[in-house]
């Protein structure tokens, strides 16, 4: 549970690293920054290491999955009602308080939420599946909030379904719903002992097994192909190759690839950060593996105290540990 503590933190250090930069340019970037890029925590929502909605919904996926093993219900229905909790923090309908991350003042924090999160939350009959779709986006939102599901289970193809049903709930394109299922099973590999390879070679088994797999396995065996080359990651070969990472497949590979080819999880947080496009999702992609392998003595001291909210994260760890440990 320590290395789980360290993917949920790790994934919030990235998140952060990310806010300061997303949407901007990698030119930019190195304008503000010099030839390197963005190298510590720059000002974000008017602090230094804010988090992003990317963390707000990791926290309330893994909120629903400790209600639904607390009480033996269904995982889907219970982070959907959790999305729904998040949603309010977000300006939306009251709700139920269950859990205890809506007495968190932080929470209610807006911090550029999803567009097609906060619709597919909103349209109060829909409930989005892998099979049912609610609508035909594979934006990254539903891969950077589902590295929690990797708790919910040893067996890989249940924490798969379960993390690609819950990106499903707003994300209906197969892309922005694999995705989630391939994060999710590499961060359980890890967590168990496994390398990151190790662990990418185990989430690819289970994804051909979907149908429409055909575009995340195509990035999927690029970032392990590149990696297996010994070609580390530039800002230009990142985006002539993956995109910016706005959709699942993009974001997840952009993320892996930063985590395969790292030096150290510091290093693989700045090269996930370091280009132009969605820096804090893979950011965060990146931190959730990189953590599950390191632990918490893998992050640099000085941004665990400086991220965000960290109070709230060992809170939620806490809680994880507490039900799933």
């Amino acid at each position: 549970m320590d290395k789980f503590r360290g993917s949920l933190l790790a994934g919030a250090v990235g998140d952060a690293l990310g806010a300061a930069i997303e949407f901007e340019h990698m030119d930019a970037i190195r304008a503000r920054f010099g030839p390197s890029g963005l190298t510590d925590f720059a000002p974000a929502y008017g602090k230094l290491g804010a988090i992003t909605d990317d963390t707000q919904m990791t926290l309330f996926t893994l909120e629903g999955l400790v209600i639904a093993r607390k009480h033996g219900t269904d995982p889907l229905w219970d982070v959907r009602a959790a999305y729904a909790r998040w949603l309010h923090t977000q300006g939306g309908p009251a709700v139920r308080p269950e859990g205890w991350l809506l007495a968190e003042p932080a929470m209610f924090s807006q911090r550029a939420p999803g567009t097609t999160c906060l619709s597919a939350l909103y349209d109060k009959d829909g409930f989005g599946t892998t099979s049912d779709h609610i609508n035909n986006s594979k934006g990254c939102g539903g891969v950077m909030r589902a590295a929690p599901v990797a708790l919910w289970s040893e067996d890989v193809d249940e924490v798969f379904a379960v993390a690609a049903g819950t990106a499903a709930i707003t994300h209906g394109h197969p892309s922005g719903f694999l995705s989630a299922g391939v994060l999710a099973v590499i961060v359980q590999q890890v967590l168990a002992g496994a390398s990151v390879q190790e662990a990418a070679a185990v989430a690819r088994e289970e994804l051909i097994r979907w149908d429409e797999h055909e575009e995340q396995l195509e990035l999927l065996d690029l970032a392990v192909q590149l990696d297996s080359r010994g070609k580390r990651p530039t800002p230009e070969l990142i985006e002539t190759l993956f995109g910016g990472g706005w959709v699942g497949e993009e974001a997840l590979a952009i993320g892996l690839y930063a985590a395969l080819t790292a030096e150290s999880l510091a290093d693989g947080l700045l090269l996930a950060v370091n280009f132009s496009g969605d820096s804090d999702s893979t950011g965060s992609i990146c931190g959730n593996i990189l953590g599950a392998r390191d632990g918490v003595e893998g992050i640099p001291e000085h941004w665990l105290d400086t991220v965000e909210m960290v109070d709230v994260l060992h809170r939620s760890a806490d809680e994880a540990a507490a039900t799933f440990g």
